[in-house]
C-alpha cells in the first residue's frame, strides 16, 4: 500500500509534489476555492483547490464529510499565515472512506458528551497534541533509564498481596484464589534489583478510590525504578535527573506542541537542579506560617500540597514523613525513628505528588515487626522476607505517575485528558 509523506515532514518538501494520508479535519469554501483541512496524527495542513484549475477535482471535494479518509496529492508551499505554516496546492484526490456524519462537530461540547466518544474526541488536535508529548514523556524516561544502566524488569499486574494497604485493592477471582490487580510493581521491583543490579518497570497500576477530583483515575500508568546499594540521598539526585531530563527533551521536541495547548513555556524553562528540598517538619512550619491550621503527623491533602508549591518555581521534596503515615516497607531514619527516609516530590503551579519513594527497610526482623503492626499476613509476603534473607542490602526506589507528570507539562485542568481511555470513578466506557 502506498505510504505517504507525513505533514510534520512537509518542510523538506517544499517546491515538490507529494502523496498525504489522512483524515478531513474542516473545510470551507470561498465558492471559486476550497480549502481543505487535513490531519494525518503529526500536524495539520491547509490544502487549496481551485475550481478553474480542475472542475471535476473541485466537485468531488465539495461531497467530502468531516473525518472521511483521503489520499491527496499536491505541491507543497511556505504560507507562514497557514496553519502548520504550509499549504498544499491540490493536484489530485482519492476518497478512501466516505464518512457519516460526525458526530463531534467544530463547536463546544460538554465533558461527559465527549468522554463518552472519547475514541472519537482523541483525533482533534488538542488531544493528539496531548498524546505526543505523553509519548515523549515516555521515551524520555526509558532514554534516562538507559543511558544510567538501569535494566527494563517487567513486574506482574495480578498480585497476592497489597502494596499500598488493603482499602484501595481491586480484587480478582484467581481460580478460586483471592488476588488483586496491582497498586505498584515496587515489591518486586525491589527482587529485580537484587538480580541486575538497577532496574525500571513500566505499566499500568490500579486504585479503588472513591475519589472524584481533577488528579486521581482508577487505572494509571507509573514509571517505577529500584536501584541495589542506593540510599535516600542517591534516589532523590535519581529522581531530579530524570524529571529535569524529561522536561529538556519535552522542551527540545515538542516544544510546537506545547505552545498549541497554551501553555506558559517559561514557567518549565524555570525548572532547574537541584530542586529544592523540605523535611515534613520545614513543610508543617510553611503551612502554619501561611495561616494553615495542621497537625503534626497528619497527612497533607491537596490543598496543602498545593500552598507549599506555590512557594517554588520547581518540583519540590517532602522529606522524611512520620512513620506511621507510610508504608510498611519504608526504613526509619536511624537519627530519628518517628520519620522514614522517603520523600515525596510536589509538582509546582498545584499538580501534587509526582512521584513518592525512598529507602526501603533492608533488616529482616523490623521488616517482619512491621508487617505484623500493618496486620499484614505473613504468609502471603514470605517471597518477600527472602530479599533480607539471601544477600539483603541497602536499596531505594520511586514511582514516578506518569498521569500527573504530563498534566503538570501540559498545564491541564484534569489528568482525564492526560491517557486515552480515563478509567475514573462510574465510567469505564468506552
Amino acid at each position: 500500500m502506498l505510504q505517504g509523506t507525513l505533514i510534520r515532514h512537509l518542510g523538506k518538501h517544499v517546491g515538490e509534489e507529494v502523496t498525504l494520508q489522512g483524515w478531513l479535519y474542516n473545510k470551507r469554501s470561498s465558492g471559486k476555492i476550497q480549502f481543505l483541512i487535513l490531519r494525518d496524527g503529526t500536524g495539520l495542513v491547509q490544502g487549496v483547490l481551485a475550481k478553474n484549475e480542475g472542475p471535476e477535482l473541485f466537485e468531488k471535494a465539495k461531497g467530502i464529510t468531516q473525518e472521511s479518509s483521503l489520499t491527496v496529492k499536491g505541491i507543497v508551499r511556505e504560507e507562514p499565515r497557514s496553519v502548520g505554516g504550509y499549504e498544499l496546492t491540490i493536484t489530485g484526490l482519492e476518497i478512501i472512506h466516505l464518512a457519516e456524519e460526525y458526530p463531534i462537530t467544530h463547536k463546544e461540547h460538554g465533558v461527559d458528551f465527549l468522554m463518552d466518544r472519547r475514541h472519537l474526541w482523541m483525533r482533534t488536535p488538542r488531544q493528539t497534541a496531548i498524546l505526543r508529548i505523553r509519548a515523549e514523556i515516555e521515551q524520555a524516561a526509558r532514554d534516562f533509564f538507559h543511558e544510567h544502566d538501569f535494566t527494563l524488569v517487567d513486574s506482574p499486574i495480578i498480585t497476592p498481596a497489597a502494596c499500598e494497604g488493603t482499602t484501595t485493592l481491586f480484587e480478582l477471582d484467581y481460580h478460586g484464589e483471592k488476588a488483586y490487580l496491582s497498586q505498584s510493581g515496587q515489591l518486586y521491583n525491589e527482587a529485580s534489583a537484587l538480580a541486575v543490579g538497577r532496574m525500571y518497570c513500566f505499566g499500568p497500576t490500579f486504585r479503588a478510590e472513591k475519589s472524584k477530583t481533577r488528579r486521581h483515575l482508577m487505572e494509571f500508568w507509573m514509571i517505577e525504578a529500584e536501584a541495589a546499594f542506593f540510599d535516600h540521598e542517591d534516589n532523590m539526585k535519581l529522581q531530579e535527573e530524570m524529571v529535569y531530563f524529561i522536561v529538556r527533551r519535552v522542551l527540545e521536541r515538542r516544544r510546537k506542541d506545547l505552545e498549541f495547548l497554551g501553555r506558559d513555556i517559561s514557567k518549565l524553562e524555570a525548572v532547574k537542579l537541584p530542586f529544592p528540598r523540605l523535611s515534613y517538619t520545614e513543610a508543617v512550619e510553611l503551612l502554619k506560617g501561611k495561616g494553615e491550621e495542621f497537625t503534626w503527623g497528619d497527612d497533607f491533602g491537596a490543598p496543602h500540597e498545593t500552598i507549599i508549591s506555590e512557594s517554588f518555581d520547581a518540583p519540590v521534596f517532602i522529606h522524611r514523613f512520620p512513620t506511621e503515615i507510610k508504608a510498611f516497607y519504608m526504613k526509619p531514619d536511624p537519627e530519628d525513628p518517628r520519620v522514614v527516609l522517603g520523600a515525596d516530590l510536589i509538582a509546582p503551579e498545584g499538580y501534587g505528588e509526582m512521584i513518592g519513594g525512598g529507602q526501603r527497610l533492608d533488616d529482616l526482623k523490623l521488616l517482619e515487626q512491621r508487617l505484623e503492626e500493618h496486620k499484614l499476613p505473613k504468609e502471603a509476603f514470605e517471597w518477600y522476607l527472602d530479599l533480607r534473607r539471601y544477600g539483603s542490602v541497602p536499596h531505594s526506589g520511586f514511582g514516578l505517575g506518569l498521569e500527573r507528570t504530563v498534566a503538570w507539562i501540559c498545564k491541564l485542568d484534569h489528568v482525564r485528558e492526560t491517557i486515552p481511555y480515563p478509567r475514573m470513578l462510574y465510567r469505564v466506557y468506552p
